[in-house]
């Protein structure tokens, strides 16, 4: 915080900082110490043997320490739910609560571990140090572009599951939710025309699973408009978004994407005019993932469109990251620590919008507390390992 900005009161006191204190985590041994023969086992001499298993078959780590059952939560704290850039101490709480989800919805230990900011290549050359200890990475708030090159070169380096739930976490909830609307309204995915507002970590993702899921017509707005071929201001990952989407040379303005378009995606912030809602096609889809606030508020969504999802709780349909990541990860692990491909997000994209026995315009994804998600989700990612 610079010297300029106001410094903000908070009360020590709210409920939020009571849940808070002393940290969300801990850890706790598996096996019992009740004396020196428990101690013999589980420290020395007794752990030298399994060491010396483990160094002549290092599988064995996945049987003989937590390693298999353990996920680094890693953050360097850039891009933190809506905050920005507060750093790694300041991002903690968030990690801790990622990891309190996995812990709850799938049984996977997860480990917050929050670095310091730098370029890529040291935060790549610190995590792939760090993987020993674990049996999957799940990248987490880490600002864009970097995070696409990060998890790239880690997948192509580490033989265990590395995912960035930012990214891929909230396109699989998304297509599960395109799944289910067009099983209320009758369409196939395929005839949609879509535009993803934002072009960062989660709408190149959500772009890219929902081509692989059958989606031909999308275009992709930044804070400059539509994103195409006829621009020559592109960084790395957008060149990419203008050779594979817009297939009819759309330009200009968000507003000019909008007209006639069957879905609104918007992962970026911001507020679409009601004018540019009024211009899209009867009865559209509308997912303002926005969060506290959606990019269309839910007042003015549901005058024009046909479905609403949002990212808040207090409202239906809410597309949130939790249905995934745990099962994704329980999955990965289960199978033996497989890298987590696309056909797997595919995969646990159908399981979640499955789990939805009758779809309606109201409930196009199961709410978070059903039971049963992480495993329908780890079943289907297990089924397509290998």
């Amino acid at each position: 915080m610079s010297a300029s900005e106001p410094t903000t009161t908070y009360d020590l006191a709210a409920p939020q900082f009571v849940a808070h204190e002393g940290g969300k985590v801990e850890v706790r041994a598996t096996k019992p110490l009740r004396g020196m023969d428990d101690l013999a086992l589980l420290y020395t001499p007794g752990v030298a043997d399994v060491c010396l298993a483990i160094e002549q078959d290092p599988s064995l780590s996945r049987s003989y320490t937590a390693r298999n059952n353990t996920v680094a939560v890693i953050s360097d704290g850039t891009a933190v739910l809506g905050l920005g850039d507060i750093g790694p101490l300041a991002a903690m709480p968030v990690m801790e609560g990622k990891a309190v989800l996995f812990k709850h919805f799938a049984g996977v230990d997860a480990i917050p571990v929050c670095l310091e900011s730098g370029t890529v290549d040291e935060l790549f050359d610190t995590i792939v140090r760090l993987a020993p200890s674990f049996g999957g990475i799940n990248l987490e708030d880490i600002s864009a572009p970097r995070c696409f090159d990060l998890e790239r070169r880690l997948r192509e380096r580490l033989d265990i599951p590395v995912f960035h739930d930012d990214q891929h976490g909230t396109a699989i909830v998304v297509l599960a939710g395109m799944i289910n609307a067009c099983r209320v309204l009758g369409r196939e995915i395929s005839s949609l025309s879509v535009v993803v507002a934002g072009a960062g970590a989660a709408g190149v993702a959500v772009t890219q699973l929902l081509q692989l899921a059958g989606v031909t017509d999308v275009v992709v707005c930044d804070s400059r408009g539509i994103i195409g071929k006829h621009r020559n201001d592109l960084v790395a990952h957008k060149e990419m978004l203008a050779a594979t989407t817009n297939v009819t040379g759309k330009t200009g303005t968000m507003g000019d994407a909008l007209k006639g378009a069957d879905v609104y995606i918007g992962v970026s912030g911001g507020t679409v005019p009601e004018e540019q809602v009024a211009a899209m096609a009867e009865g559209p889809m509308i997912f303002a993932l926005a969060n506290p606030t959606p990019e269309v508020h839910p007042d003015i969504a549901h005058k024009y469109a046909s479905i609403v999802a949002t990212g808040r709780s207090d409202f239906p349909n809410q597309i949130n990251n939790v249905l995934a990541f745990p099962g994704i990860f329980r999955g990965a692990l289960d199978a033996g620590g497989v890298q987590i491909s696309e056909e797997m997000k595919l995969a646990a994209a159908r399981a979640i919008a499955d789990l939805v026995a009758e779809p309606t315009v109201d409930c196009i994804v199961p709410p978070v507390f059903q039971e049963g998600v992480a495993e329908a989700v780890a079943a289907a990612v297990a089924a397509h390992a290998g």
